[in-house]
């Protein structure tokens, strides 16, 4: 026995949800919102699940969310939301008419008022949010150090062959000494950076100016996530993270009696990185010709599997939510653990690197010194 796989076109009857359901899925979707970012996300559903725990109404607890804020943008933000619930409109409807929240969230909500289950939405929106902060601080942790590290050790051998090396070649064209190849490789470079260190800032500049206007593009962000996937390691640690905020997408959305298609829609416009939007898409044309969840998620390479078996479980003991649950669980864990050895590995990776180009460099300069001690002895 599988859980029900549904879709709303084959049913005349829910024409009305499938018309609404197109029309939220063709709309642009803003994850981070520069009004409502992530952090604020997770706050907000926070204390709302507590406030609406603890007994007080959706507009009490919105206006007591209002006077806590500092910044009088987010007390304007606020305070529209308590207006329009005031004015008749249903919470759903208040998020759906904002682009600071996305399709997922405020069709979570509709689903929370349809079936009187707001509080529990809203408090795994913010577990949602949470989980899915935590994941960005472990890979921004997981980085900084060694790009800091990184970056100064760049500095370092710039400064070494556009200040020392060129120091050392006086010397050497002076007293006439041949120079040894390693020195002659070291010499260029160091010339190379004298000549065309302007050149190679401007095509640095030009990089991140490229990747600010184009970084809404589609084929941009195609050929950015298809290039951070094939990244060794990088990419297997980057594919988890977004796995984990799949399973935890699917898994609240199943839980609120969403069919499973609807789900993978739902989740598919959430969700930021192409190769995972690819095979979604995939999965959905496969449902929709018939084929069972766990077969259609087979047949894509990002879905490893232990995924793939235990979502044939799902199907076969109609326990969608609780197998879901337990991969974002695996999942999580998995990238809390990479993130922490992403860092442990490329701290002492870079270092050797950077040793070895500084050895090189001393080496070059030394070796035509024990020829010219020679000589002058």
């Amino acid at each position: 026995m599988g859980f029900k796989i549904e879709h709303s076109v084959t049913d005349p009857k829910k024409d009305a949800n499938k018309d609404w359901l197109a029309t939220t899925l063709q709309k642009e979707v803003t994850i981070f919102g520069k009004t409502f970012n992530n952090k604020k996300k997770e706050d907000f559903y926070s204390e709302l699940g507590v406030l609406l725990m603890a007994g007080i109404n959706l507009k009490d607890s919105l206006s007591l969310i209002q006077e806590n804020q500092k910044k009088e943008k987010m007390k304007s933000f606020f305070g529209e939301m308590v207006d329009a619930l005031i004015s008749g409109k249903s919470f759903f409807e208040i998020l759906k008419d904002k682009k600071e929240f996305t399709e997922y969230e405020y069709y979570s909500i509709k689903i929370g008022e349809e079936t009187g289950t707001l509080v529990r939405i809203v408090e795994e929106l913010g577990k949602f949010f949470a989980r899915k902060n935590e994941q960005r601080r472990g890979l921004v942790n997981a980085l900084t150090y060694p790009i800091i590290i990184l970056v100064t050790a760049i500095l370092v051998v710039v400064f070494m062959l556009r200040m020392v090396v060129p120091m050392f070649e006086d010397i050497f064209r002076q007293n006439n000494v041949e120079l040894p190849v390693i020195t002659k490789m070291v010499v260029n470079a160091s010339n190379f950076i004298r000549d065309y260190g302007w050149l190679v800032l401007l095509v640095l500049v030009a990089v991140v100016l490229v990747r600010k206007t184009f970084s809404d593009k589609a084929w941009f962000k195609k050929g950015k996530d298809k290039l951070l996937l094939k990244t060794p390691y990088l990419g297997n640690f980057i594919s988890s993270v977004y796995l984990a905020q799949f399973t935890q997408a699917v898994a609240l959305l199943t839980s609120s009696k969403v069919p499973m298609l609807n789900s993978i829609q739902l989740v598919n416009k959430m969700i930021d990185f192409y190769p995972l939007n690819l095979a979604l898409s995939k999965v959905e044309d496969d449902i929709l010709k018939g084929k069972s969840l766990s077969a259609s998620m087979g047949s894509n390479k990002i879905f490893d599997n232990k995924m793939v078996s235990l979502v044939k479980v799902a199907e076969e003991t109609n326990q969608t939510e609780y197998i879901f649950e337990r991969l974002n669980q695996q999942y999580a864990i998995e990238v809390q653990q990479k993130s922490k050895l992403l860092s442990t590995l490329m701290e002492p990776l870079i270092i050797v690197i950077v040793g070895v180009f500084v050895g090189v460099i001393l080496v070059s300069m030394y070796l035509p010194m024990f020829k010219l001690s020679s000589v002058l002895g």
